[in-house]
Order: C-alpha cells, then sequence, then structure tokens
C-alpha cells in the first residue's frame, strides 16, 4: 500500500497535478486510498527520499519547491552515474538492445506531447544502462530521472515543441562502433543541457521553469 501511495503521489508531483509548496494532508491520503496512515507515513518518506517531498517541523510534509541550483545538481549527478552504468553496461549491449533503443529515440521524436516524450526518453535511457547489472546504481538513476520528469513537466506542461534528438542517434553510432568513450562523453553532454523557458502559473503570473531535456 505505501508503495502504490507514494508512485501515485509521485506520478502527480512529476506532472504538476500537485504544485510545490502544496501540504500533503495524511487524514484525506488515508482516505482517499482507504489506508492507515502508517502506509501514508510511509509513502511520505519515499516521496522524501526521492527528493520530491520535506517534512517540515510543526507544518507537516510538503511538495518539495525547486530552484536552478537543484536542477544543475541532479543533471551533474545524473551524468556521473549514468556515465558509470554505461561503462559497465557497454561490453555487454546486443544489437537487438541497440535496435530497441533506436526505437525508443524514434517514439521520442514522433511524441506529440511531453509525457509520451519523457517516456520514450526514459526508455532510451534505461535499455543502455540496464546490462550494467548494478541495481543499486541503476535504482539511483531512476530518482534522478524522475526528478528530471518534474522539471521537464513544469516547462513544457502546456507548450510542447517536437525535436529530433541528435545525440541519442550519436550515443547509439558510438556503441556500434564500439567507441564506449565517445559514447559516455556525448552522454555526459547530453544529460547536463539545461534549458528555461516562462510558464503560466496560478492567476495568469508568469515565471521561469528550468528543465533538463535530455
Amino acid at each position: 500500500m505505501a508503495v502504490r501511495i507514494s508512485r501515485t503521489l509521485a506520478e502527480r508531483i512529476i506532472a504538476g497535478e500537485i504544485e510545490p509548496g502544496t501540504r500533503l494532508r495524511q487524514d484525506h491520503i488515508a482516505g482517499e486510498f482507504g489506508a492507515s496512515h502508517v502506509p501514508v507515513r510511509e509513502a511520505f518518506r519515499r516521496l522524501e527520499a526521492q527528493g520530491l517531498a520535506v517534512s517540515e517541523p510543526r507544518k507537516g510534509v510538503r511538495v518539495a519547491s525547486f530552484e536552478l541550483s537543484e536542477v544543475r545538481e541532479v543533471a551533474e549527478m545524473r551524468a556521473a552515474l549514468e556515465v558509470l552504468a554505461l561503462r559497465h553496461a557497454a561490453p555487454h549491449l546486443t544489437h537487438a538492445v541497440l535496435d530497441e533503443a533506436e526505437e525508443a529515440t524514434k517514439a521520442g521524436d514522433a511524441s506529440r506531447d511531453v509525457r509520451s516524450w519523457e517516456a520514450a526518453n526514459r526508455r532510451f535511457h534505461r535499455l543502455i544502462l540496464e546490462p550494467c547489472g548494478m541495481p543499486r546504481l541503476l535504482a539511483s538513476i531512476d530518482d534522478l530521472h524522475a526528478a528530471s520528469a518534474r522539471f521537464l513537466f513544469a516547462a513544457w506542461r502546456s507548450d510542447w515543441e517536437a525535436r529530433t534528438d541528435h545525440d541519442h542517434r550519436a550515443i547509439l553510432a558510438a556503441l556500434r562502433k564500439g567507441d564506449t568513450e565517445a559514447a559516455c562523453a556525448t552522454l555526459a553532454r547530453h544529460v547536463q543541457w539545461i534549458g528555461h523557458r516562462p510558464v503560466s502559473a496560478a492567476g495568469g503570473r508568469q515565471r521561469k521553469a528550468f528543465a533538463i531535456v535530455g
């Protein structure tokens, strides 16, 4: 139950359905899921571990906000951890896996909204990294992808622009040639790209949102 609650709340936070700073009320969430407060508290701890929620003394648990510094931190962490995973995965990547990753890239290029693009993008990264066989490393990368998705959705929720992912193709080309160093260098640069754009906030106000697109 705790996993189910945390996963559902994480999806809502990442998608921007629950705004930063919003208080997460135990009683309301317990009532929605028909659960006691015990799994709800465990779900909150999971969200805190993912960086999606913060616990404040005497104020309860709130959805975490994010600043440009946090976006950059996530990007740099992703670069370091994904390059580590790719170095270990590269010797085990098969033609079939690389073909699947290419199809994921094509699906991302054809996406008409940010949700489908993010899913295709995450699939690409997971396919080329999973053969590293390091479950703790992959779990940490998954958490960072969740944070990246949150930044991405905040910037592109209402206005998606289709794109062709040249970096993904360059990574695949290098891996097919057996050039792991070139693939790792492109991957590191790719996930550290940070963009920003104005988005509409409540009341018609404009604010700047930052996003990792990679």
